[in-house]
């Protein structure tokens, strides 16, 4: 019988001969990878998944497996990643971003490695690699290291300008993606170092095309990964019929006044200013319908006095975009794939206020 695997596919450094041989080792190294190897492996055509729950409730949702190998061809094609790539897995098998790197590894041929999912993953790390995945807080805390990967992907939460900066003085190409449960991850990259010219756009991979709608949100249409147009929640500037850049979400925007504010891109401006995890967000006002505040994580009561003034001596922000107010939270609120639940944050704040 043919095996349902790539045949030059490892893991933790051991080939298989079977599926059931694969399966009985996988328990060795989490529960997790257990789980979604016997639902890989059986005999429907679907995978349940779950989201990560950051736009809103946690949902669960099937995607085909055919899918799956498809958008992991289409990395292994735009990366060159083909038989034979040492990939290092340090993403949780529980959501999308994981399981699919243990189906790149699987379809393509990877000797794939598997660490402990946490904060930071190559602490312990004395090997080399050609391709990984990680969230940005692993990322941050994995800049010392992280030449031992030589190119590595970022999803799952923005990239801070600081940190493009640190990434400018390491050899590993790291790209940001845009895609969500729903694209089966990634359908679209950017290259966030050593970039040539600026400035740069996240581009579709291939058959994949990009629309936008009436409220300038993005309309993806990929037959090889998504049986059904797409629709998004974010906001984008179509560039050309395969770039687009990135604007915020559709459902974060603030209507202050008239105005309309877009967090996202009033927090790229302030990433300039502050150092510490904080977002933007509207909350109700009598005058004005919405006003703009600014949520900071764990920061001194001095330091916010000092942000206050440089926030009305700066000329970083637009006259409208200076949030009217600034509040601490001692920890946000995220969701366990590290992304910030920002409504859920912003409840915390006021049960403080209560």
């Amino acid at each position: 019988m043919q095996k349902k695997f790539h045949e030059g596919f490892a893991l933790n450094g051991v080939s298989f001969q079977s599926e059931r041989e694969l399966q009985v080792f996988s328990k060795e190294i989490s529960s997790e990878i257990h789980s979604f190897l016997v639902a890989w492996f059986d005999s429907s055509e679907v995978v349940t998944v779950q989201t990560s729950g950051s736009t809103g409730k946690p949902k669960r949702i099937e995607l085909r497996k055919e899918f799956m190998k498809n958008s992991a061809r289409a990395t292994g094609s735009f990366f060159k990643a083909e038989e034979g790539t040492k990939a290092l897995m340090c993403l949780s098998a529980n959501y999308i971003a994981g399981k699919m790197m243990l189906v790149r590894a699987l379809t393509l041929g990877w000797k794939l490695d598997v660490v402990t999912p946490d904060s930071n993953p190559l602490q312990k790390n004395v090997k080399q690699y050609d391709f990984s995945a990680m969230v940005p807080l692993q990322l941050q805390n994995s800049l010392q290291q992280l030449y031992q990967i030589k190119t590595l992907i970022v999803g799952g939460g923005v990239v801070s300008d600081s940190l493009i900066n640190e990434l400018n003085k390491i050899s590993t190409k790291v790209y940001a993606t845009y895609g969500m449960t729903e694209t089966v991850t990634h359908i679209a990259v950017k290259q966030l170092n050593h970039i040539n010219c600026y400035p740069n756009f996240y581009k579709v991979l291939p058959n994949v095309q990009i629309y936008k709608d009436n409220r300038s949100c993005l309309l993806i249409d990929a037959p090889k990964v998504a049986e059904e147009l797409v629709i998004t929640n974010d906001v984008i500037e179509l560039i050309s019929d395969n770039q687009f850049k990135w604007l915020g979400r559709y459902d974060n925007v603030v209507n202050s006044g008239g105005i309309k504010l877009q967090p996202e891109i009033i927090e790229e401006k302030l990433a300039k200013l502050i150092s510490k995890r904080f977002f933007t967000v509207g909350i109700p006002d009598k005058i004005l319908g919405e006003k703009l505040i600014l949520i900071v994580e764990n920061m001194p009561t001095e330091t916010i006095r000092a942000l206050k003034d440089k926030l009305l001596e700066n000329h970083i922000l637009g006259k409208y975009e200076v949030p009217k107010e600034i509040f601490n939270v001692d920890k946000f609120v995220t969701t366990t794939t590290k992304k910030i639940q920002r409504r859920k944050t912003l409840d915390l704040l006021k049960l403080k206020k209560m």
